[in-house]
């Protein structure tokens, strides 16, 4: 069997999510989606919100599904109303497709952005936060888990920094729910969001926004779907709720919903709780630190199931494609998915290797012998 080591990418989905998917595809196929849809109404409506709230320790009405992350987020934010006398804290690991809207909301609002700086471990400096935060502050924007590194910020701490401030704070949770504990309630933040294809081991084609009273209170999404809402006359219609399903949209893959519900399940029974002895993120390091020709990119003091690296003999694309041809699946990590910190280290390219729980010892053991036969 491959060994996978790209769950930061995607994960591999459990029994019971492709089943799950494929019986309803064939429910489709055989008797129409409209009435596939209606038989698992109650999965689709009620189930795969409630279930999303016991992972997330959210409350349903602020849960809202999307069909990734990326645009659970734009979905949020871009709702958001800014002027150039605000100011937005963001972090030097921000994800480039975030910093891509961040950077478009400037140009339209002329909002100020600033970046806040780093410890010389590499970890968020929080006495700076502390001292540096105002009024004019409306927005603080922190992701848990880099995709580029395997640094875990400390979200909740940092919650407890802006709580007493008005300022919406916003979390990239991507990389980090189904592997660390999350909880919307003790991070204190007003949106999270997340994917289902990575370490939650969910279909592609699936994402989520936990969104908050405070930041829903002041949102104003350009559009309305008919599920959330209905025309009540020729030039005027109203929204019949104020949950967060008002930024959904009405049109999804049922399929795709029933797998993320499925793999939600499969996270709350514990299948995939972590194993006895090292943890294969540690194994992983070390196999990589003991090359003499590779430079662990590491920054910060606690850090999740992501190691990455560059080597000095060969480039990334070389690593992963000749760890391909050994049954080991690894990914480039591009410095210019995380711009403001990554090309600062020199890093253009690296490769970025995320074990799972599904990663045994033996798993490890191909992966050590496969990096040392390609870097010699």
């Amino acid at each position: 069997m491959p060994v996978h080591l790209n769950t930061a990418g995607a994960g591999l989905m459990s029994a019971e999510v492709v089943e799950t998917m494929t019986a309803h595809l064939a429910e489709e196929a055989a008797e129409g989606a409209y009435e596939t849809e209606r038989r698992h109404e109650a999965t689709l409506e009620k189930g795969v919100y409630e279930a999303l709230a016991q992972v997330l320790d959210a409350p349903v009405d602020d849960l809202a599904l999307f069909d990734s992350a990326t645009r659970a987020w734009s979905s949020a934010v871009d709702a958001l109303r800014f002027t150039g006398a605000d100011r937005v804290w963001i972090t030097p690991y921000e994800y480039a497709g975030s910093l891509i809207l961040w950077t478009e909301l400037r140009r339209r609002t002329g909002l100020r952005i600033e970046v806040v700086p780093l410890t010389p471990s590499g970890d968020l400096d929080l006495e700076w936060m502390r001292r540096n935060i105002r009024e004019d502050v409306v927005a603080v924007s922190v992701p848990h888990v880099p995709s580029g590194c395997g640094i875990v910020n400390p979200v909740e701490e940092i919650g407890r920094i802006l709580a007493p401030w008005p300022c919406l704070y916003l979390v990239d949770a991507c990389q980090s729910v189904g592997q660390l504990d999350v909880s919307v309630r003790e991070i204190g933040c007003d949106l999270l969001t997340g994917a289902g294809r990575k370490f939650l081991c969910g279909p592609r084609g699936t994402g989520f926004a936990a969104i908050g009273p405070r930041l829903r209170a002041v949102a104003a999404p350009v559009f309305h779907d008919l599920h959330v809402a209905d025309m009540t006359s020729a030039d005027n219609y109203e929204v019949h709720t104020e949950s967060a399903r008002r930024f959904e949209y009405a049109e999804r893959s049922a399929a795709a919903v029933r797998g993320l519900e499925a793999a939600l399940q499969h996270h709350l029974a514990g299948s995939d709780g972590p194993g006895t002895g090292p943890s294969p993120r540690d194994a992983v390091r070390c196999i990589v630190d003991e090359l003499p020709s590779t430079r662990l990119i590491d920054p910060g003091t606690r850090h999740a199931s992501i190691v990455t690296f560059v080597c000095e003999l060969m480039p990334a694309s070389r690593i992963r494609d000749e760890l391909a041809a050994r049954g080991v699946s690894v990914w480039v990590a591009q410095g210019n998915h995380t711009p403001l910190y990554l090309p600062g280290q020199g890093v253009a390219h690296g490769v970025r290797v995320s074990p799972h729980h599904y990663t045994s010892p033996q798993d490890i053991e191909v992966f050590a012998r496969a990096l040392r036969e390609v870097i010699r």
